[in-house]
């Protein structure tokens, strides 16, 4: 029986019609025919598989927006269901290992509001320009809190395990709420990431793990974020950066581990954006910051 990984690469293949426009308008996703292919069929009765004795299996969704298989479910013993749409390059055969981005939304990209509600961000699309062996995982959790938290480690940890992944190349960037739950990820498991950017957010979680891993972290929000200031950002650029100080790490070293980055008005003004809070999405689309991210490793 093939793997859902495996079968990814050719749905991809038999059913993407779409391409990859990160600033035109939003494409319809392509529903598989009830006549789809019988690799789909098959790995849609998970109750027959290994993984689903063991109590971890994943659901594939039917349909495609813009490359992403939507709603696919990770069904976990431990955190229950884990809604969350993926894309594979059609290059990708598992052969040799491709790097990984996890992106996860703001509050109006969570799973009760919608299926693929989360997709209306730039970040995963834009990230597909910085590498062409690169699968994107867009999580659409319930919240933003440790449940959504621990949904996302045992999600990470079941695509490091079931897709071939270079370790060195382990991504991920939370927005607003998502950003909030991605520091609590960071508090837990640091190692798991290369690189974490951290958008018009505040940090939720533990600095100490992240200081102890030594993972690279960019911090980055308008100096006159309508929901939640600069100021939470700043706080933890401090935090982080005192931490650093009290194992000895010189500026310099620091630097190349943190960076805190302050937009004012006229970043978000000439960006077009109406506010700046919102406007976090032309984050995705600066090259100075998603550049910095897959720089890392």
């Amino acid at each position: 029986m093939l793997s859902f990984e495996k079968i990814v690469p050719l749905l991809l293949a038999a059913v993407l019609q779409t391409g990859l426009t990160a600033c035109g308008d939003a494409v319809q996703p392509q529903t598989v025919p009830p006549q789809g292919p019988a690799q789909l069929e098959e790995a849609r009765e998970p109750e027959e598989t290994a993984e689903a004795a063991s109590g971890s299996y994943v659901t594939p969704g039917t349909e495609f927006d813009r490359g992403f298989l939507l709603d696919n479910i990770l069904h976990s013993q431990q955190e229950g269901d884990i809604h969350y749409h993926i894309y594979v390059p059609d290059s990708y055969d598992g052969s040799e290992p491709y790097a990984v981005f996890f992106t996860l939304p703001g509050y109006e990209g969570l799973s009760f509001q919608g299926v693929g509600a989360n997709l209306q961000e730039a970040f995963g699309f834009e990230a597909l320009g910085y590498d062409d062996r690169m699968i994107v995982v867009a999580p659409q959790l319930n919240d933003w809190g440790e449940t959504s938290a621990r949904q996302t480690i045992v999600l990470v940890d079941y695509i490091l395990d079931h897709y071939t992944i270079d370790r060195d190349r382990v991504y991920a960037e939370g927005y607003s709420g998502g950003g909030e739950t991605m520091s609590l990820v960071m508090g837990m498991r640091p190692d798991l990431f290369t690189a974490y950017l951290h958008c018009s957010s505040q940090w939720d979680g533990a600095y100490e793990p992240v200081v102890e891993s030594r993972t690279p972290v960019y911090l980055v929000v308008g100096e006159g974020d309508e929901y939640y200031g600069a100021g939470p950002t700043r706080d933890a650029y401090d935090q982080l950066h005192a931490a650093y100080e009290q194992e000895g790490l010189s500026e310099e070293e620091i630097d190349a581990l943190l960076v805190l980055d302050i937009k004012d008005a006229d970043y978000f003004r000439e960006g077009g954006a109406s506010s700046q809070h919102g406007g976090g999405n032309l984050f995705a689309r600066d090259p100075e910051i998603m550049g910095w991210l897959f720089s890392q490793g």
